[in-house]
């Protein structure tokens, strides 16, 4: 089982995020290709880092899946567990497992959730 922090665990639950969208627009993403995500459950968590890539590969550098890509490239979001909280929201490309920072404190993206339909 993957080490989930507590206080990720705590961020998702006090903000009802678990399977919440988000959009992140190309000026505020700090890679400038802008970000459309979902929110993992902790069981995804688990799941998207120990059994598909590109999470098996950058695990034991700290990283965890944190949400999945809604545009359809298949690139998943991270944290990094080294960075402690407050921490940067990633993507990891699973081509190449390059990776780039999205935004630099990962709360920065509840002003970008998506209305509830």
């Amino acid at each position: 089982m993957i080490y989930i922090p507590d206080y990720w665990l705590d961020f998702i639950s006090k903000n009802n995020l678990s399977n919440k969208s988000f959009e992140v627009p190309d000026d505020f993403d700090l890679s400038g290709l802008g970000a459309d995500f979902k929110v993992f459950a902790r069981s995804e968590i688990d799941d998207e880092t120990s059994n598909y890539y590109p999470g098996i590969n950058v695990v034991k550098s700290g990283y965890i899946a944190v949400a999945c890509c809604l545009c359809g490239s298949g690139d998943p979001y991270f944290i990094n567990v080294n960075d402690g909280e407050n921490g940067k929201l990633y993507r990891v490309y699973h081509d190449d497992n390059s990776i780039d920072i999205v935004v630099n404190n990962y709360k920065d993206i509840l002003k970008f959730a998506e209305p509830e339909n």
